[in-house]
Order: C-alpha cells, then structure tokens, then sequence
C-alpha cells in the first residue's frame, strides 16, 4: 500500500513539471521569430540627423503664421522593447516660413527670438538668455509619446500622437499635430490670459507642433 502512495506520488510531481515546463515554453514562443529578430535589430542608440525639424503654428483673430526651429543635436535608445530619447532645440534658429523678406520676415523672427528690440527681449523666447530648449523623451505606449519640455528655463511634461518606425539602422519618429500651452513656459506676449486688456489685439496661448526626427545608428 505504501508502495502505492509512493508511485503516486511521483507521477504528481512529474506531472506537475510537465506543466511548468509546457508553460514556459509557451511563454518563451509567444513572440513570432519576426518579432523577436526585429526587436533584436532595433536595439540600441540612434543620433538625430540634421534634417528633423520641429514645425510650428502660431493663431491670432487676424490670421496666423507658421515655422521651424531646428534641433541642436539629439538621440533615440531603444532598449529591452523600451524607447527614450534626449533632444536639444537650437532656438537660435527660429524661423518663419509664410513670409518673404519683403513682408516682415526678418523682423518677426527677431521678436521670436527676442533680438530686435531693446525692450522687448523677453516678449518670446529671448535667445540670448535661453539659446536652447530641450525635451527628454520618457516613453512611447505605441501611440503617444510622453516626456518633459523644458523653454526659457521652465519644464512641463507633455504627451502627444506620434508614429515611431524602427529599423536596424534608421529610426523616423513623426507626430501628429498637438499644442502646446506657451504661457507654461513663460511666453506671455500678447496673451489674454495674463493681459486683460487686450480685446482683440491677443495671439492665442496655444501654439500647434509637429515633431518629426530622423536618427541613425
């Protein structure tokens, strides 16, 4: 009888290891070799080409204008299934991009960057005070990306819509449009937020970005 136990005994412990063993083994094939062999080839550092180019919309009652600014320098990670990323804007090159020189381009982009007049600098983004912004990626979900904005020295974390497409040797990274609150970062000029006064002479506080970075190994 007690020969009995024993042998039952031993067939439920091989029993039971059969199953651990069958579920990692299930565990372990959950991802098709394309999956996995493209995980492997995407892993690693990425260093943003000269070309990626944030574009931006500015909006008032009367009409809007629209630009760039180029980054400094910047890179994509992509570790373990994991995205992040530093990036550095170079705010010396604000530019404008639906006017001519005839009609006041010139002049725009030094009150963007604050070089045109004496006393109004900070107006903007007042370059010679903060001649960088920065945004540090933090993750990307598949469909947002989620990280910390830093302009004229004041951070706020922000998400947005973008399509992230990587290879083994190039990675895009394209959002959709979204805005930004520019009070957040101390941009006040011409606001009705902070200005009570303004009536209809007002630039609205949101400020329309598109992202789109290209990076190589």
């Amino acid at each position: 009888m007690k020969k009995m136990v024993l042998s039952g005994a031993i067939i439920l412990a091989l029993s039971v290891a059969s199953c651990k063993n069958n579920a990692n083994n299930q565990e372990q094939t959950s991802q098709t070799p394309t999956e996995q062999s493209a995980a492997v080839a995407g892993e690693g550092t990425y260093m943003a080409e000269p070309s990626s180019v944030i574009e931006w919309t500015g909006r008032k009652p009367t009409g809007s204008h629209t630009g760039t600014i180029n980054l400094k320098s910047g890179s994509l990670t992509i570790d373990n299934g994991k995205v992040s990323g530093d990036f550095t804007l170079d705010m010396n090159t604000i530019s404008v991009t639906d006017l001519t020189e005839d009609e006041g381009k010139a002049d725009l982009e030094a009150h963007l960057k604050g070089t045109g007049e004496e006393n109004g600098a900070d107006h903007f983004f007042n370059v010679k005070t903060y001649p960088t912004g920065s945004f540090k990626l933090t993750s990307y979900d598949g469909t947002n990306v989620s990280g910390d904005l830093t302009l004229k020295g004041k951070t706020k974390t922000i998400s947005f819509p973008a399509t992230l497409t990587i290879t083994d040797s190039e990675v895009t990274l394209e959002s959709q449009p979204f805005n930004i609150n520019r009070v957040d970062f101390g941009v006040n000029y011409g606001s009705k937020s902070v200005f009570a006064d303004l009536k209809d002479k007002f630039i609205n506080d949101e400020v329309e970005l598109v992202v789109k970075v290209k990076a190589k190994k």
